[in-house]
């Protein structure tokens, strides 16, 4: 078959899939933004970045969405008139607005969508968190308005695809049912645990497996993956444990909800707020490191700490239970999904920021009590998650027959 991806930054959720759909002889392409400077594992198509766009309001993010699929539908059009590819399968990520009408450019192939969240003014990840929930009316009609695109990608397509049972679960009763849940795949063969593993940091720190050592991680430090209770968690670790250091992964920027007030980032404003309760020799920011560096602190890691909002799931948890790490996690809806309480790993209520100093203390104290959870974590991911045994095959089947489930 001739098959096409569509992301903005591909290849995003299908780093896995396209080469594999490859290597069992479909001729496997991808549209993406002329800006993606990301490595593709197979020949890419380009569409235009779209200008940004006037409207203002409720209608903002479909006009920005829509405009973007208007780009990519011309771009599509532009491909099969000049090259004479027309794809069998089209598979797009819903979010991006990408796909809207690449319909009517391939009426005659079979449009698969990533429906990896669905918003909602109440109830998952808006309106959460109390501290940084905008009041009144217009912030609900804001999300709700989001809405709109991610509707009409998956009412449009003839199959779709969630990472997680609770992701899918946040669609519409009424396309349940055409959503296969199969998640991206782990690499359990890379991802392995390693009592050999040492680490040496930018400041000349070392580390290594055995050492009091605390992670977290996240794409970027901010509210959504909790990192201002992480933060103010911090303090009194580090009282209770003088040579625990603290390695904190994740860029200065912004990925999800809204921007800081001010200059600051998110990351100096929680630092400043309880940078006096502190020893800084003792906390590493690293930034954003390459997934070696990732995977080798991962291995070190004593204790790590995965928080979030009730949104869409890192791949970082999973790859950290994978390489066995005591993992301790927020109770909320897509952690819960994963981590059982007490059998392969710990759950702490997300806004319980002393639940959250005693809970990493006292793992941080007793390694050896982790020791059956940290092989619960693993044996978890490898069961359910695996990339070769179990995902792949099935995302494979997914986009070969529409049938994943």
């Amino acid at each position: 078959m001739k098959i096409l991806f569509v992301h903005q930054n591909f290849p995003g959720q299908f780093p896995h899939l396209a080469p594999a759909l490859a290597a069992r002889g479909h001729e496997v392409r991808a549209l993406t933004a002329e800006r993606n400077a990301r490595k593709s594992p197979v020949p890419v198509f380009r569409y235009r970045n779209p200008p940004e766009t006037t409207v203002e309001g409720a209608g903002r993010v479909y006009a920005e969405m829509s405009g973007r699929g208007l780009i990519a539908a011309r771009a599509a059009d532009q491909i099969t008139a000049k090259t004479g590819f027309v794809p069998d399968v089209v598979f797009g990520h819903g979010g991006w607005g990408e796909t809207l009408f690449l319909r009517d450019v391939w009426p005659n192939a079979r449009h698969l969508t990533y429906a990896e969240f669905f918003y909602a003014a109440t109830g998952r990840d808006t309106g959460f968190d109390p501290e940084f929930t905008q009041p009144g009316l217009m912030p609900k009609i804001a999300v709700t308005a989001r809405k709109a695109h991610v509707l009409q990608a998956i009412a449009d397509a003839d199959a779709a695809l969630s990472p997680t049972e609770w992701q899918a679960s946040t669609f519409p009763a009424e396309w349940r049912p055409k959503i296969s849940v199969i998640h991206d795949g782990i690499d359990t063969l890379r991802l392995i645990p390693n009592p050999g593993a040492k680490v040496q940091l930018a400041d000349g720190t070392r580390l290594s497996h055995g050492d009091e050592v605390l992670t977290y991680v996240s794409r970027n430090l901010e509210p959504y993956r909790g990192f201002h209770i992480f933060m103010r968690a911090l303090p009194a670790v580090l009282r209770a444990r003088p040579k625990a250091h603290v390695v904190i992964i994740g860029g200065d920027g912004q990925s999800y909800g809204a921007r800081p007030k001010g200059d600051k980032s998110w990351k100096q404003t929680f630092l400043d707020e309880v940078a006096d309760g502190l020893d800084l020799s003792r906390v590493h920011f690293t930034g954003q490191v390459p997934y070696p560096q990732f995977i080798a602190l991962m291995q070190i890691s004593r204790v790590h700490a995965y928080l979030t909002y009730p949104f869409v799931l890192s791949w970082s948890l999973l790859e950290a239970m994978s390489m066995g790490a005591m993992v301790i996690g927020s109770r909320t809806p897509p952690v819960e999904e994963v981590i059982r309480d007490g059998e392969n790993g710990r759950l702490v209520d997300f806004f319980d920021v002393a639940g959250w100093s005693t809970a990493l203390t006292d793992a941080l104290c007793d390694p050896e009590a982790a020791a059956p959870l940290r092989k619960a974590a693993r044996e978890t991911v490898v069961t359910r998650y695996d990339l070769r045994s179990n995902c792949l095959p099935r995302l494979v089947d997914f986009v070969e027959s529409g049938q994943g489930a």
